[in-house]
């Protein structure tokens, strides 16, 4: 799977980076986790840093364009995002975990 950025915008009120992406597959459109780990990787980032917010792939195509947000700590990740995109992008779910297992 090949990653190009399209566009990446600040964002310095928020801690973040927005961007847009094209990713490039052979099979079937991968994983939010699996393109989440692959952009991590690209921008040199965490991989609970970065919150996939969208993946749109044209029936038939083997390319997919994505929006993510990319923190600058997974911090100010859980600060901003709402829940249920953290829930997606497995973010803070190891720590919820533990703290289930210490009660």
């Amino acid at each position: 799977m090949d990653v190009d950025i399209i566009s990446e915008t600040e964002n310095p009120m928020l801690h973040r980076a927005d961007v847009t992406f094209e990713l490039t597959h052979e099979d079937a459109t991968p994983s939010r986790l699996q393109v989440r780990d692959s952009l991590a990787a690209k921008l040199n980032k965490d991989a609970d840093e970065v919150v996939i917010r969208k993946l749109d792939t044209k029936f038939g195509m083997r390319k997919t364009v994505g929006e993510a947000k990319v923190y600058d700590t997974a911090d100010d990740a859980r600060e901003v995002e709402q829940d249920h995109m953290l829930e997606r992008n497995k973010i803070g779910a190891e720590e919820a975990d533990a703290e289930a297992e210490e009660a």
